[in-house]
């Protein structure tokens, strides 16, 4: 029996992670993740997990004991945010390069310079390319299930990689929403038992990880490594199916709302997304068709199926809550690179919005819906990429 509860994201967060009950967490606080591993390390006090708690001195040890520890033949957590996961960077490379399935809510935030310490997705965004698995979150509800379905997803023989779960700085983490929670052993049989693959820990069959590898081999491995992330989009696709059928609640690479016949689509990722679904909705009732496509599965980036959702749209929106200075958004280049080879492609515009917490608004939502609109009138595009919502 589900229990219906009131809470934040990070609690969601934790909850999930107590519910799994892993091994090892290796942990650091940083605003605005340290709730969700204070709440777990309260867990482990308690008694109510039986997980090996590690306090280290910063987030780069963090990571590195995390790969130690999943490497040796355990299931394995963390969290992070913003400056934090920068300063995992070397170490993200490795966990990923040596296939090691480790799990880390990433509660997204703004980086430095200068400080802020509200949301935006800079950080998960500049850790697209380190080989994570990315899933994202609009809700308390997706980040809960998102992390329960993570294990399974990191932890397929077939596939073997790190997961990050992202949801939004304060805006999820902090705010308390309605939540689902499934009964502890209904999620224990659903993750399952842990299988090692090559655990260091085993010395009857001895193996290496992160040897040297130079230019005779390295090229082949990565591009084996490009190879089992093809695998990925069917094992979420199947590991979603089944969540179904514990949960109720339905998960794909990502959600289409009103976007069978829209001519006017935004694609935005996370909280915001709400937010566009309101617009929508009195778009819809004036008339105007228009529709969201709200990615889960960032990478690896579902490409041919996101094209085919977009086939019939006439001008698309692409919100990127994060900036790469000197190009476009990193969404709007994916979803670029996605419509690239339809026939016919909608008119593509990308605006940069919520940069360190910064509200995104009923108003702009219907801002960027009336510039699509404008578009397909006019057949023209003024600006390509644009900031909302500035202060002039």
């Amino acid at each position: 029996m589900a229990r219906v509860v009131a809470v934040t994201g990070n609690e969601a967060g934790a909850e999930a992670l107590r519910q799994v009950n892993p091994d090892v967490c290796a942990a650091y606080p940083i605003t605005p993740q340290t709730d969700m591993m204070q709440r777990f390390a309260g867990f482990v006090s308690n008694g109510q997990v039986d997980t090996e708690m590690i306090l280290v001195e910063s987030e780069h040890s963090a990571m590195s004991a995390c790969i130690g520890a999943a490497a040796g033949g355990g299931r394995v957590i963390t969290a992070t945010s913003s400056q934090g996961l920068a300063l995992m960077w070397e170490m993200l490379f490795i966990a990923a390069g040596d296939r090691l399935p480790i799990v880390m809510p990433v509660v997204n935030r703004a980086l430095s310079a200068p400080l802020n310490i509200h949301g935006d997705h800079s950080d998960a965004m500049g850790a697209r390319d380190s080989g994570w698995i990315q899933l994202w979150s609009e809700n308390a509800q997706e980040a809960y299930d998102n992390i329960i379905q993570a294990f399974r997803i990191a932890e397929h023989m077939d596939i073997r990689l790190p997961v990050m779960v992202c949801l939004d700085g304060f805006i999820i983490s902090h705010s308390i929403e309605r939540v689902e929670y499934l009964d502890d052993e209904v999620v224990r049989e659903f993750v399952g038992e842990y299988r090692p693959m090559n655990p260091l820990l085993d010395v009857d069959n001895p193996k290496s990880y992160g040897p040297l590898i130079l230019p005779d081999l390295y090229h082949e491995y990565k591009r084996a490594q490009h190879e089992v992330m093809g695998r990925v989009k069917g094992v979420v696709l199947e590991v979603a199916s089944e969540f179904e059928k514990i949960s109720g609640r339905r998960y794909g690479l990502f959600e289409s709302y009103r976007l069978e016949d829209a001519d006017l689509v935004m694609v935005i990722l996370n909280s915001a997304a709400g937010t566009a679904k309101d617009v929508i909705d009195h778009y819809r009732d004036r008339g105007i068709k228009a529709g969201l496509l709200k990615p889960r599965l960032f990478r690896p980036f579902p490409y041919e199926e996101v094209a085919e959702a977009l086939r019939n749209a006439k001008a698309v929106a692409v919100l990127d809550r994060a900036d790469s200075f000197g190009a476009y958004g990193p969404l709007f280049v994916e979803i670029t690179s996605a419509t690239l080879h339809l026939d016919k492609r909608p008119f593509l515009i990308n605006k940069i919005y919520g940069l360190g917490g910064r509200d995104f608004l009923p108003e702009h939502a219907g801002q960027v819906l009336e510039e699509l609109k404008e578009i397909v009138e006019t057949g023209r595009v003024k600006t390509i990429k644009e900031y909302i919502g500035v202060r002039e």
